[in-house]
């Protein structure tokens, strides 16, 4: 019965159509929503029939009768368009077609190459097996990877990168489209990001991305978490690590949701749990880490609209190595002469004081709309709410209490406006606004190292891309940013007096506190930044980039408030607030060779850089507390002068053999005292010998550090009673640690399951030979070595 009620529908509507009068005709254009220009060769179906469009982008279809047909829109390179029009009703219309879709920035997250943010700056690219392989680990430690990128860190969990000799406030970390804002203003801050939460990492060596900001003096890292461009699908990841040193695991996962009508969404979390690291005489005692982290994003997305919402949450609390708190002026003098540390415990999952506790929260909504014959509009709002707590060694009822307890909150409004109708002109100008509270809790009962403060910035810029040839790009940029400071700050009267702000900046106290004086600093700073370069193509893809950028970056609340002891970096540390802008310039020259030989790849990077007014921290002193003695650190400026290369070799030696090679040098001089810079990376040599057949993938890696023979000498002399004997002692703070070389091995074998390499199973040995080392740029090198040899098992499933 069913089956007949189907033919009788089917003929009766057919009788219909015959009984009409089928002679409407349709007519219109098929034209480019991106530049406004007419797409020949579009095909516009319906009923099993095909029309296409002329050279003008014109199409007539006849014989049509009244009433409402489904006409599908396709053409090359452009996203197919279905759209229901009733021709007893219309008779003309347009259709839009975005023929450039696939250049506006729309990358699958299969893939980690995506376009390049500017055209004249050297970027490079982590890929997603990179991400796999550090997923136990941080940020920082990934990033180094890349050539010219070392890191600073405070023992084996707060890494910082380091680009090009330049770190903490220089860098500007995008955390999926937002600027990171953690109080990562201290050496020993680290990101609070998880490397796991992103499927793209792009690292921009240079201030030539405006976009970002004006202030990324030594780069910028941008880390996305794309959603899926994907439609009716699900698929994901889940990995699991265990590893031998620290006795811990870290596992993730993560889904990707794609629907028809073009809405998605990603979910994604990490748990780490590691107890003490290992030296290899020796356990690093209280080096413990935690960590939890959650993200979630979800979007509508077509070529014309789209919005997006996205909140992500980060949770870690990290030991400081415990030999790193001195009581007393001698220990500290044993410490830095000892080849151990001079507290060892045995192994434990216990986190004990000291040590830092941060949580970060991130809220974004980001919307964009196309405008035809004209470009992309987008406007986002962002919010971030960062904790950090760090604590001391304390007694009594305060024993559980933070020593620094600091609450940052930043609201981040933005808007910019893509004008790409001219494929060989493209245009982007943006406006950006912040608002910032850092709230300190007065409860601690310990002496503010950062105040009370709110920050307003405001920020222009506009942005060109050229093409002078078809070979031949060129980048253009300028951007201008206002800040406002606005602190509250307690001085000890003594200490103003010394420093002599009592006769630089009298009109800034507003109160008498008995001992004290409560200051209300205010600031006004107005940068400016600039960018210009180009690209030249030639030869088989080779490339030839040159990048001149001039940036200005305000000083940092640290570097200007800093006033007392910073408790996980075991140091005092003293701010100015005399400081100025820092001023630099900087020439940039990149050279890329695709096949040398039909089997060698080259790149070369030469640079350098003039900065007035670099800030820079150094050791001046030592001052005994009643928490301990700690080594005195303050803030000045210099004129400096930075100049390195960064050369990249690959090579496939057969089919199964490759091999690729990194070497950066840099070096760092302060002209005004016409000595070396403190803190400048050494000159790394990392090479890869990789075998790679079927399933598997082998890789033997060797770092080579050599000795840092560039630095300045900032040791100084201590008394203190030894055997009931006044002693002198110059404590050696300055000189470098002896160069190393490590070797690790990777093993990577990839399973069938259910679809073709979606099961991984990897072993990875670092510091195969367990060598004992210290490098140069860990803050805790005084106090003990770096970490021993680690066995780590990875596993990652996709489905």
């Amino acid at each position: 019965m069913k089956r007949f009620a189907y033919v009788l529908v089917f003929l009766l509507g057919n009788g219909m159509l015959i009984a009409q009068d089928c002679n409407q005709v349709l007519t219109g254009q098929v034209i480019d929503f991106h530049d406004g220009l007419p797409l020949e060769d579009a095909r516009i179906s319906f009923n099993n029939l095909v029309f296409t469009t002329d050279n003008e982008g014109r199409f007539r279809i006849e014989n049509l009768c009244p009433t409402a047909y489904a006409f599908t829109v396709t053409h090359q390179d452009c996203i197919t368009q279905v759209k229901t029009i009733d021709v007893s009703k219309t008779s003309e219309i347009d259709f839009y077609l975005e023929h450039h879709y696939t250049d506006l920035d729309q990358v699958d997250i299969s893939t980690s190459n995506g376009k390049n943010v500017t055209n004249s700056l050297s970027e490079d690219k982590l890929s997603s097996q990179d991400i796999e392989n550090y997923s136990s680990l941080s940020l920082g430690d990934a990033l180094k990877e890349v050539s010219g990128v070392t890191s600073l860190s405070t023992g084996n969990t707060i890494v910082k990168p380091v680009i090009q000799g330049l770190h903490s406030s220089r860098i500007i970390i995008m955390n999926n489209g937002v600027r990171q804002e953690d109080q990562e203003w201290g050496e020993e801050h680290a990101p609070n990001v998880d490397i796991n939460a992103f499927n793209q990492i792009k690292i921009i060596k240079g201030a030539g991305a405006l976009q970002y900001g004006g202030n990324a003096i030594g780069g910028v890292v941008v880390a996305e978490n794309k959603l899926t461009t994907l439609r009716d699908t699900i698929f994901g990841s889940a990995g699991f690590a265990a590893s031998s040193n620290g006795r811990g695991t870290a596992s993730n996962a993560t889904v990707n949701i794609g629907l028809s009508d073009g809405w998605s969404a990603r979910a994604q979390g990490t748990l780490k749990y590691f107890g003490d690291s290992e030296a290899p005489d020796y356990i690093l005692s209280n080096t413990g880490h935690r960590e939890q982290s959650f993200s979630f994003g979800t979007g509508y997305s077509n070529f014309q609209f789209g919005v997006e919402g996205y909140y992500s949450f980060y949770n870690a609390t990290q030991g400081i190595l415990r030999a790193s708190h001195i009581g007393n002026v001698g220990d500290l003098v044993r410490a830095i002469k000892s080849d151990r540390p001079l507290i060892e415990e045995d192994f434990t999952y216990v986190i004990n004081e000291p040590k830092q506790k941060t949580q970060h929260h991130l809220a974004k909504l980001k919307a964009y709309n196309r405008f035809r014959n004209l470009g992309k509009l987008e406007l986002q709002y962002a919010l971030q709410v960062n904790q950090r707590k760090e604590f001391d060694i304390r007694r009594g009822e305060d024993r559980d209490k933070a020593s620094l307890d600091l609450e940052l909150i930043t609201h981040a409004l933005e808007s910019s406006f893509l004008f790409d109708a001219n494929e060989n002109f493209k245009k982007t100008a943006g406006v950006q606004l912040t608002y910032q509270t850092n709230t300190p809790n007065p409860e601690t009962g310990v002496r503010r190292l950062i105040p009370d403060y709110e920050k307003y910035t405001a920020g222009l810029y506009a942005i060109s891309e050229i093409s002078l040839y078809d070979n031949l790009k060129a980048d253009l940029g300028i951007r201008y940013d206002y800040i406002h400071l606005d602190a509250k700050k307690f001085y000890k009267k003594d200490f103003w007096e010394a420093r002599g702000y009592d006769q630089e900046f009298p009109n800034l106290i507003i109160r008498d506190e008995g001992n004290q004086w409560l200051t209300n600093p205010i600031y006004d700073y107005h940068s400016i930044a600039a960018s210009a370069g180009v690209k030249y193509t030639y030869a088989d893809n080779n490339k030839l980039l040159f990048n001149a950028s001039y940036a200005m970056r305000a000083p940092n609340p640290t570097e200007l408030f800093s006033d007392g002891l910073h408790h996980s970096a075991a140091i005092i540390e003293l701010g100015r607030l005399d400081l100025d802008q820092e001023k630099a310039l900087k020439f940039s020259l990149t050279s890329e060779h695709k096949n040398l030989f039909d089997f060698l790849s080259v790149k070369i990077a030469p640079y350098f850089s003039k900065i007035e007014d670099y800030k820079l921290l150094e050791p001046t002193g030592l001052e005994l507390t009643i928490r301990g003695a700690f080594p005195v650190w303050e803030y000045r400026q210099t004129d400096a002068l930075l100049y390195g290369v960064d050369v990249d070799l690959s090579a496939s030696l057969t089919n199964n053999w490759s091999v690729a090679s990194a070497f950066s040098y840099i070096r760092g001089q302060d002209e005004i005292l016409n000595e070396d810079l403190p803190q400048m990376p050494a000159p790394v040599f990392r090479s890869t010998l990789t075998y790679a057949v079927s399933q598997l993938e082998l890789s033997l890696i060797n770092t080579t550090a050599l000795k840092q023979s560039h630095f300045p000498n900032n040791n100084f002399e201590v008394e203190f009673t030894e055997n009931q004997e006044l002693t002198t002692e110059v404590v050696d703070i300055s000189s470098p640690p002896p160069g190393y070389t490590l070797f690790d091995l990777m093993a990577n074998y990839t399973l069938t399951l259910k679809n073709p390499q979606d099961f991984r199973v990897g072993l990875s040995v670092t510091n195969i030979f367990n060598t004992s080392y210290r490098d140069y740029l860990n803050r805790q090198r005084y106090y003990a070595a770096a970490l021993g040899r680690n066995i780590s098992i990875h596993l990652n499933l996709k489905f």
